[in-house]
């Protein structure tokens, strides 16, 4: 299984998404899910295991934080970052 896929599983959240320190569009997409009335799981690369990003790099092609993954359906469907995410929610 894969590491994104054992993270949303994790977590009844609507939407996971992995950031980063001193990221404005992390900031701004926790907004943007708040506005909306969703619920968010955050995994922050720069507190957990340092291997992380590459995992979830290796498996979405995401380069940049946040990787956002929409976990509201039976399997979890990764987004992209904050633009992409914005786009999909509107």
């Amino acid at each position: 299984m894969s590491r994104v896929v054992s993270d949303a599983q994790s977590t009844d959240a609507d939407f996971l998404y992995y950031s980063g320190n001193f990221c404005p569009y992390c900031t701004a997409v926790k907004r943007l899910f708040d506005s909306k009335g969703l619920t968010y799981l955050e995994i922050n690369f720069d507190n957990e295991d340092p291997d992380l990003r590459y995992q979830v790099v290796s498996e979405t092609g995401h380069r940049t934080v946040p990787v956002v993954i929409d976990n509201r359906g039976e399997n979890p469907i990764f987004i992209g970052g904050f633009d992409e995410t914005s786009k999909y929610l509107s």
